[in-house]
């Protein structure tokens, strides 16, 4: 991909966001649970060291919709930063070295490339926006292409059920309720 056409998606700290990131070539790395369980222990981090607000996520095979607020820097990078590279970092431990050969890329400062490098960032305004972006990813494993679950809630990897249900599981989620 030529860099001049990625998307110029920035994050304002202390403002909510719709956040996209999206696997390699679309390929379908977090179909795995173990994958997943990367990307929810670096959102159980960042929240802990008080980086994050999460509000909604969901993680898709081959990409992740996340409706946080960055609330501080993580050191001289952003938390999105962290998130990035620290998932990378373990995918390439987690991978063989056959399936690493799919993320090879050449680039002076890495190897492999696990995440597409335009992220998507949109600024949530309002409160109508921010619970239509919230259905919108509950939906996700719903949806005719996908087919994961029949009803948002049985899906393990969002925050459908702890809308729904008043779910514990993901102890970083805040609720939007609690922001409009």
């Amino acid at each position: 991909m030529n860099p001049d056409h990625l998307r110029k998606s920035s994050i304002e700290i202390g403002r909510i966001y719709f956040w996209t990131a999206i696997i390699n070539k679309w390929q379908h790395l977090l179909r795995t649970d173990s994958f997943k369980d990367v990307i929810i222990s670096s959102l159980q981090y960042l929240h802990t060291k008080n980086l994050i607000d999460v509000f909604g996520f969901v993680i898709m095979p081959n990409h992740i919709h996340l409706i946080w607020r960055i609330n501080n820097m993580n050191g001289k990078e952003s938390p999105a930063s962290s998130l990035l590279k620290f998932s990378a970092h373990q995918f390439k431990k987690m991978l063989s070295s056959h399936e690493l050969s799919n993320y090879k890329v050449t680039r002076d400062n890495k190897s492999y490339e696990f995440w597409q490098r335009d992220s998507l960032a949109i600024h949530l305004y309002s409160p109508e926006v921010m619970y239509q972006k919230l259905e919108y990813i509950h939906g996700n494993p719903t949806t005719e292409r996908w087919s994961l679950v029949k009803d948002t809630c049985d899906y393990v990897y969002s925050s459908a059920s702890f809308y729904e249900k008043g779910s514990k599981r993901f102890t970083f989620l805040k609720h939007i309720g609690e922001e409009v």
